[in-house]
């Protein structure tokens, strides 16, 4: 099944969505996503579906939009696809500490 853009941005921001209420419920810590495997599979999972919507985003959409960091996202994710043994865990804690409430915040723009 093929997505538009604006499909696939809204389950962008769905999955980050689930990302900030599982970290809330689970009150988890930077920390923790440094120690524990199971958190970091979870999250990491998020991730990856986040990056995979972002990576197939249109070229012509992501030239609309550069207040988004299309590359990042989607590079975050085929690092933690391709290369997950070497994950650095407190750049992904900062991520999703740092950068997916912002990420929320302008997914919305693109959605309302």
């Amino acid at each position: 099944m093929r997505y538009t853009d604006e499909q696939r941005v809204e389950k962008m921001s769905e999955y980050a969505d689930k990302l900030v209420q599982y970290v809330k419920k689970y009150n988890i810590r930077k920390e923790d996503i440094l120690i524990y495997e199971e958190i970091q599979l979870i999250i990491s999972k998020i991730l990856e579906f986040i990056g995979e919507q972002a990576y197939c985003i249109s070229k012509e959409f992501k030239e609309k939009t550069p207040q988004i960091k299309w590359n990042n996202i989607s590079g975050l994710r085929h690092r933690l696809v391709h290369d997950y043994a070497d994950t650095n865990w407190e750049m992904v804690a900062g991520i999703v500490f740092d950068e997916i409430p912002v990420l929320i915040e302008q997914l919305q723009e693109l959605v309302k």
